[in-house]
């Protein structure tokens, strides 16, 4: 794995651009739209969102959790482990994620609360200062951490398949993929191409070969 670090300043700007960005994409979709399947395997549009949603308020929490401990991750070793990665089935996360988002009396509500998250979360990063934070047992810098979330936003804004299919963060993601891989996407796939093959959300074209380190998750 490579390491990929990103300063704070770096990472604050382009995350408020890659949120506003994800907020864009999915404010004209309605309720049929949001039931309708996703790119990311067994999750709806709506179970996109709700993940989206409740990722970026862990964040907000975490944001301020600062710790004097050195730095044990960066923003692609981050992706080594995960707290879901106890269980090796993934139904049961995508069961439980399916229970959550039902919860909303009708789909275009989980677009409000996805909002009133963002707009604190916004606030959050906004002024956090360039400390370490401790995150799901991981110790990371300020910019690290967002740099993270850059990455997994532009991939979920991916996965909604709508329109606006160019996520600001997408060569970000990309960078993160190959870090993580420690290998190069083939040059010849389109941005968007790339990322989705790298995380073998689509196959590789007929005549394109990959590394074997691919695909990988986020």
């Amino acid at each position: 794995m490579r390491p990929l670090s990103l300063g704070l300043e770096e990472a604050r700007e382009l995350f408020l651009r890659q949120l506003a960005d994800f907020l864009d994409a999915c404010q004209d979709l309605e309720d049929f739209e949001l039931l309708e399947a996703s790119r990311c395997r067994g999750w709806s549009r709506l179970e996109v969102i709700e993940h989206v949603r409740d990722g970026l308020a862990q964040m907000a929490a975490a944001a301020v959790a600062f710790t004097d401990a050195p730095p044990d991750h960066d923003a692609a070793t981050y992706w080594s482990s995960h707290p879901d990665d106890r269980d090796e089935n993934p139904i049961a996360h995508v069961m439980w994620l399916r229970r959550t988002a039902s919860a909303y009396g009708r789909p275009t509500a989980a677009l409000h609360r996805l909002r009133e998250v963002a707009e604190t979360l916004a606030t959050v990063v906004s002024h956090v200062p360039n400390r370490v934070v401790l995150f799901q047992g991981k110790a990371m810098r300020t910019g690290d951490f967002i740099a993270t979330w850059i990455a997994e936003l532009a991939v979920h804004q991916l996965d909604l398949a709508t329109t606006a299919d160019t996520p600001v963060g997408l060569p970000l993601a990309k960078r993160t993929i190959e870090a993580i891989a420690d290998a190069d996407l083939p040059g010849e796939l389109p941005l968007t191409d790339a990322v989705l093959t790298g995380l073998g959300r689509i196959p590789a074209p007929v005549g394109i070969k990959l590394p074997v380190a691919f695909p990988v998750a986020l």
